[in-house]
């Protein structure tokens, strides 16, 4: 990255500002802004979310606000009531609180006397859920809106289920979010009322997965704050973006196809990170993209930041299966709108152990050819292990690894090696006819490049737990033995697949541990030549649309300084035991002790994920995170110790959760939840 110093705009920072919302709750900011905006106002910028502006986000905050203030906003960080230094407790994620809060926050800034009146939202992860959630509630200052890795769609597309099947990202978000919603505020800023401030959080938290649990359905709880419920709510412009290694690579094409306002899509090849500090690369100048942006709809440039395609993705070459890449091969490429006119979906069907050549529009509309024959998997409880995360984050390694040992329990169709080089751009689909043995099932379906010599790298996949084979919100138990058609949605990606290669595509009914396998094994028998796979063909030679370089080098402001003082450990183990057959990831994400420099804070970082299993007994799967989170500065020295373990037997999931405070080596808080919740056909 470019670091840059010169600026159009002079700026200064303020500091522990406070904000006040509607029942008196205040809640903590930092602002950058022009030092000219005394005299000139300027519009304001909004970042909203839970992860402590004081510390924990200051170094990746000064990259981009202090930048953008540079070319002349207003940019403000705050901390969600409960988080931070902000006053109050954080109970969940986006309740109508949090989102009422963001309406009082933007109407304060609004009101400033360095602020023209207008307002934008911007934010990767939380807060681009927040400014999208927020957009839908049109307050009156907010003029557009800038997003990165997030949803339109609460149940079906973030990290709590996918396809109606229960994701361990689930547990794992939760237990991220006990930590972060119960560490305490920083004394240097709130004064001698921070004990109390955090032993209100402590007190008042609970394990948010009990809450999640309760709902395994599309119900009213997930409806709330997912946009794709009204999407002509939203009524101000979107720059929307995220990348093919993001669990969250599907809303950008969604909203795209469904807002009614001015829309520009991005799709990188980078795991959950802003595309300016985008892994895998490359990385592009996305603070130039996002400055252009807000100077067209927030000070009315002519800058023609509409022109060009709606779209521009990265269509990504084919590269060998590994858990971790620097960079991956490809090139920009550009629909003018979606759905694109430039993209066919193309069936093949499935064969005995292959795929056909593509079908013809009359072969396709045919439908079934015939009855099927069946063919039959019970997947072990291993298929899965090197399934990767459900959203990288590329530290440690996360990403799928060679498919082949997966295949090994699964069902494999493939082509021919191909002919000519193919390319997809979109969500591709599988549509089965199957039965299956158990009343509750899933089916996990993977699309994958193999390369000549076998290995085979994981393109797309899809999960769907049968029981929501026909709504989500109403699932019903399988009979046995009965024939259903199912539809099996694979996450979006653009990926070409050269000449020489087999596409394959395999089928499974199990995928632990990123998804909670169903109470027992399951044979599924899927009937082949009246199933079929659909490909978003685009055509190889279609004009990419874009500049051979569209975008600038990335740069921001030089970050804050830290200090390294623990050396941080990254870890991503699979292991087996071939004496009692026991399984297990075991996954470390500690970041050391860093020191933030210019304010003297201490602060560590440690996560620990494990996920077990024993042979093939479905009732032994359990899945635990861990969290310990520590701050000192002189005689002030805390920590949060978290730890939730989630198991399950045939009929229930269980949840054991622990919360402890201390006070350098005296626990000052302690609090157990020991509670089961019912399978709801899950």
């Amino acid at each position: 990255m470019r670091y840059v110093n010169d600026l159009p705009y002079e700026t200064k920072e303020e500091e522990n500002v406070t904000i006040p919302v509607a029942d008196g709750t205040r809640l903590a900011a930092r602002i950058w802004r022009p030092t000219s905006s005394d005299q000139d106002p300027v519009p304001a910028i909004l970042e909203y979310i839970p992860y402590r502006q004081r510390d924990l986000t200051a170094e990746r905050d000064s990259i981009h606000h202090p930048y953008i203030a540079g070319h002349g906003y207003a940019c403000v960080r705050v901390d969600i009531r409960g988080t931070g230094d902000s006053e109050g407790v954080l109970r969940d994620e986006y309740l109508e609180q949090e989102q009422t809060d963001a309406e009082d926050v933007l109407a304060w800034l609004a009101d400033q006397p360095w602020c023209d009146g207008t307002t934008g939202m911007m934010g990767i992860s939380w807060g681009a859920f927040a400014a999208l959630q927020v957009a839908a509630r049109q307050p009156e200052s907010l003029r557009a809106i800038v997003i990165a890795s997030f949803t339109d769609d609460r149940y079906a597309d973030d990290m709590h289920y996918m396809g109606g099947a229960l994701l361990s990202d689930n547990l794992a978000e939760a237990g991220t979010m006990f930590a972060y919603g119960t560490m305490p505020p920083d004394p240097a800023t709130v004064g001698d009322r921070w004990r109390d401030m955090w032993h209100e959080r402590m007190e008042g938290t609970r394990p948010w997965v009990l809450e999640w649990l309760k709902h395994q359905r599309r119900d009213d709880y997930w409806r709330h704050a997912s946009v794709c419920e009204d999407y002509q709510a939203v009524r101000c412009p979107v720059l929307a973006s995220s990348g093919w290694a993001d669990g969250y690579s599907n809303a950008v094409t969604r909203l795209l196809g469904n807002l009614d306002v001015p829309r520009k899509g991005l799709i990188g090849p980078w795991s959950h990170k802003f595309p300016h500090l985008g892994e895998p690369g490359p990385a592009i100048g996305y603070l130039q993209e996002v400055v252009r942006w807000w100077d067209h709809w927030l000070k009315g440039a002519d800058n023609g930041v509409m022109e060009g395609p709606m779209l521009r993705t990265w269509m990504q070459d084919s590269v060998p299966p590994s858990t971790s890449y620097e960079e991956r091969p490809g090139r920009w490429v550009g629909e003018p709108s979606w759905p694109s006119p430039h993209i066919t979906p193309v069936k093949r069907r499935l064969t005995r152990h292959g795929l056909s050549a593509p079908l013809t529009a009359a072969e396709a509309s045919v439908g079934d050819a015939g009855p099927g024959e069946g063919l039959s998997v019970q997947s072990p409880l291993s298929v899965g292990q090197f399934g990767g995360k459900w959203a990288s984050y590329n530290a440690p390694p996360d990403l799928p690894y060679d498919q082949r040992e997966e295949d090994g329990g699964s069902l494999v169709f493939q082509t021919d090696p191909l002919v000519e080089r193919t390319e997809i751009l979109g969500s591709p689909s599988v549509e089965l006819d199957l039965a299956v043995s158990e009343p509750v099932a899933m089916v996990a379906a993977r699309l994958s490049d193999v390369a000549p010599d076998g290995r085979a790298t994981r393109v797309s996949y899809g999960l769907l737990n049968l029981t929501r084979n026909d709504a989500h919100g109403d699932p019903r138990p399988l009979e046995p033995g009965r024939r259903y058609r199912a539809v099996i949605p694979l996450n979006g990606v653009a990926q070409a697949f050269p000449p020489g290669h087999r596409i394959r595509l395999s089928l499974s009914t199990s995928y632990w541990p990123l998804a909670w396998p169903p109470p027992k094994p399951v044979l599924m028998t899927v009937y082949e030549t009246t199933s079929t796979l659909t490909l978003p063909v685009r055509p190889v030679e279609e004009p990419d649309a874009v500049p051979e370089r569209p975008f600038d080098e990335p740069e921001g402001t030089r970050p804050r300084t830290s200090t390294q003082l623990v050396a941080p450990e990254e870890r991503w183990q699979v292991k087996r035991d071939l004496v009692d057959y026991a399984a297990e990831l075991e996954i470390v994400k500690d970041r050391g002790t860093v020191r933030i420099d210019d304010i003297g804070l201490d602060v560590g970082r440690r996560a620990y994920e494990r996920y077990t299993s024993v042979a093939e007994d479905f009732t032994s799967a359990a899945g635990e995170s861990a969290w310990t989170m520590s701050f000192r500065r002189d005689d002030w020295d805390v920590r949060v110790e978290t730890r939730t373990v989630l198991s399950c037997d045939e009929g229930h999931f269980m949840v054991d959760a622990t919360l402890d405070g201390y006070e350098g080596d005296r626990r000052v808080f302690s609090r157990t939840w020991n509670e089961k919740v019912p399978r709801d056909l899950m």
